[in-house]
């Protein structure tokens, strides 16, 4: 009896130091990711019609989630340090696979985050970002929904983050209609930006710090499957066009609204929302 409570305690001694080791190994490996959203809630089209607009639900919460489920933790930022806009187009089980319990967890998240209320949301601003120091984040995530075509791709201070992130070598997560924040690391972002708009190509520049990755964006017949949804309005340029014009490898997927993650050197691309869990899945493995 004596040697069996002996061999017991020496079990429980071992599972305690197993399970000391793993949470120790857990805290370790935890990182703080960066997630850069627009101050935007519309986008201006041509001819001077607006659309409302903000961030796909399932865009941002489904890799927050995933971040937060393995561990790590989140800061939210926007260029102004304003709570962001929720796309209320998004706001349905249809962009989580049909599951109404997922969607409704999912959603769950984002309330008791209270992102998206004013003087409750815990969203800072680019500027405090950089004062907090670029190094205090292991990487960064940018979400889609329209909005970032009105404001992050000519984002300066987007852009210095860009800039430090890409000479780091740390994780780059951008989705849908996220990557064309890439843009705002051109030295010239607003002129270039300007120039699309205007309808013009723009000389492909020769300091882009991401000429020849190969990236994906929504696709530009994504885009013209889906402009109905724009109230009969019309974007002033595609994301794939413009992030092409600049000098990117575009990558595109078999068959339109199918997932496609697409990861070149610390650069992780998703082309829609149905790409969201697996970029997600492909940041994590950057992280580790």
């Amino acid at each position: 009896m004596l040697v069996t409570s002996l061999q017991k305690g020496h079990t429980m001694k071992k599972l305690l130091i197993s399970s000391l080791l793993l949470a120790t190994f857990s805290t370790a490996q935890a990182a703080e990711v960066l997630v850069v959203l627009s101050d935007a809630n519309h986008l201006e089209l041509r001819d001077g019609k607006v659309f409302s607009t903000g961030f796909y639900l399932n865009e941002l919460m489904q890799p927050v989630k995933k971040l937060l489920d393995a561990g790590h933790t989140v800061t939210f930022a926007t260029p102004q340090g304003q709570a962001p806009t929720l796309d209320a187009s998004s706001d349905t089980a249809a962009y989580f696979g049909g599951d109404t319990a997922a969607h409704a967890a999912h959603k769950a998240l984002l309330d008791q985050l209270a992102l998206t209320v004013p003087g409750r949301s815990p969203v800072i601003s680019l500027k405090r970002v950089a004062q907090i120091g670029y190094g205090h984040y292991a990487a960064v995530l940018v979400p889609g929904g329209h909005a970032p075509m009105q404001d992050l791709l000519k984002d300066a201070s987007l852009g210095a983050l860009l800039r430090q992130f890409h000479a780091d070598g740390k994780p780059t997560a951008l989705l849908c209609h996220g990557p064309i924040a890439l843009l705002s690391a051109l030295p010239q972002a607003a002129a270039f930006a300007a120039a699309l708009e205007a309808g013009r190509t723009p000389p492909t520049p020769a300091d882009w710090i991401y000429s020849g990755y190969r990236m994906t964006v929504i696709s530009n017949q994504e885009e013209a499957a889906a402009q109905g949804a724009l109230g009969g309005g019309t974007m002033k340029f595609y994301p794939q066009s413009g992030l092409q014009a600049a000098g990117a490898q575009y990558v595109q997927n078999q068959a339109p609204w199918t997932s496609n993650v697409v990861a070149d050197r610390e650069l992780i691309t998703g082309q829609n929302p149905a790409s969201a869990p697996a970029l997600a899945d492909k940041l994590l493995q950057a992280l580790r």
